[in-house]
């Protein structure tokens, strides 16, 4: 049946899809016109054509919603064991839904990534401790270093900053781009803003700096260019020692680091699909409010059932299986809240039912009986094989008894 042929003939066509509504039929069924003046039959079609661009909108919002949810499905799948996630990649219509919920899976990650994250700033802060310490104690042992040198009877010269004007050294600066001293390191070393050291590395290279300074601005041979680097390469067999403890926590911390970048990057992935998530739960609420408004709409606008139409319904309804049938019950009791579906003997007064009850009865009379149509087909073709199977067999058995004798 056409659709056109279920819609009421004298209603006024509705206006465009959402966000502007159709018009209320009034209280006969009819859609009111302007003046309250019925429209032409004629217009049924420019009606149905609005009902079709609603369905129409209605399933391409379907297709990028259920795209969404495929895309957040995959994302917690990588996420979660194997055995929380049956079956194949492709998840199966109800696997989905119960796996996604959607809001239940919703308040599922982020009790789930609550607790995870949560674990996660355990650990971290607990590592970050470890760090903490290792990093003071490789400080330390850097400062007894530091205190040997300056200790030494040559380091005198490096203790202060040098003093350019009262010395007459007017080309320091222009031969020495970054001056530095023993007494600079230490400020440095015990600062409590920014400045402060990051590292021991960061100590070592103005360590270096000091004697490298000495020795290119005064001539090889001079008392300060010996004493700067004699003092340095007591320094360097020193900071040897160390160095593999230094090579070994900037491993670890260089590890850790890529590790937090992963995390971070992972936790910004979680909150982007979590957002999806909200988002898409939202959008399928608001998806199916629009499917039953225009579902009502649509029954609102049907015409009447003529006699002859309800006659053919119960002679459909005759014709079904058990299964069908109770499904066909079941379409009732949804609209006719006394109805007894499940009871032994089954009261059914078609007139006492609605308009659109009838209608989906129709609907689905007439597509049930087809699939039992098709299924039945099926089932006659199979029969008609294996009986063609069984006559052939004694053929094909002296044929075969025949080739033998010959043989």
């Amino acid at each position: 049946m056409e659709a056109s042929s279920v819609l009421a003939e004298d209603g006024a066509p509705p206006p465009p899809p959402p966000p502007l509504p159709l018009p209320p039929p009034n209280e006969n069924g009819n859609d009111a016109g302007a003046g309250g003046a019925a429209v032409e039959s004629g217009n049924r079609d420019g009606l149905v054509e609005v009902f079709s661009h609603r369905v129409d909108d209605l399933t391409s919002k379907a297709d990028e919603l259920e795209q969404k949810v495929n895309e957040i499905v995959q994302f917690y799948a990588r996420k979660m064991p194997s055995n929380n996630w049956k079956g194949s990649s492709v998840m199966k219509d109800k696997e989905k839904e119960k796996a996604f919920g959607i809001n239940n899976h919703i308040n599922m990650v982020n009790n789930s990534g609550r607790n995870s994250n949560a674990k996660k700033q355990v650990d971290g802060r607990r590592k970050e401790v470890v760090r903490s310490i290792t990093m003071q104690e490789l400080m330390r042992r850097f400062g007894t270093i530091l205190k040997q040198i300056t200790q030494h009877k040559w380091a005198w010269p490096f203790m202060k900053p040098v003093q350019v004007e009262a010395l007459g050294l007017h080309d320091y600066y222009e031969v020495i781009k970054k001056p530095m001293d023993f007494s600079t390191i230490k400020n440095q070393m015990e600062a409590k803003d920014g400045c402060r050291y990051k590292n021991v590395r960061e100590i070592y290279a103005d360590v270096i700096l000091v004697f490298t300074n000495a020795m290119t601005y005064n001539d090889e041979g001079s008392h300060v260019h010996v004493m700067a680097k004699t003092l340095l390469e007591i320094f360097e067999k020193k900071w040897l020692q160390l160095l593999p403890k230094v090579v070994q926590e900037e491993k670890i911390r260089k590890e850790e680091a890529a590790a937090q970048a992963l995390a971070n990057m992972q936790i910004a992935q979680e909150a982007v699909f979590a957002k999806m998530a909200r988002e898409t739960s939202n959008g399928l609420d608001e998806l199916n409010l629009h499917l039953e408004e225009l579902k009502e709409s649509v029954i609102q606008r049907c015409r009447k059932m003529s006699a002859d139409e309800k006659r053919k319904l119960c002679m459909g309804l005759r014709f079904l299986s058990p299964e069908y049938l109770d499904e066909a019950l079941d379409i009732i009791a949804q609209h006719d809240p006394s109805f007894q579906a499940t009871a032994e003997e089954v009261d059914f007064d078609m007139d006492a039912q609605s308009e659109s009850t009838l209608w989906k009865l129709k609907f689905f009379v007439k597509s049930a009986l087809e699939l039992q149509a098709k299924n039945s087909a099926s089932k006659v073709d199979d029969n008609s094989k294996r009986k063609k199977e069984i006559c052939d067999a004694p053929a094909k058995t002296a044929k075969k008894r025949k080739k033998k004798l010959s043989s």
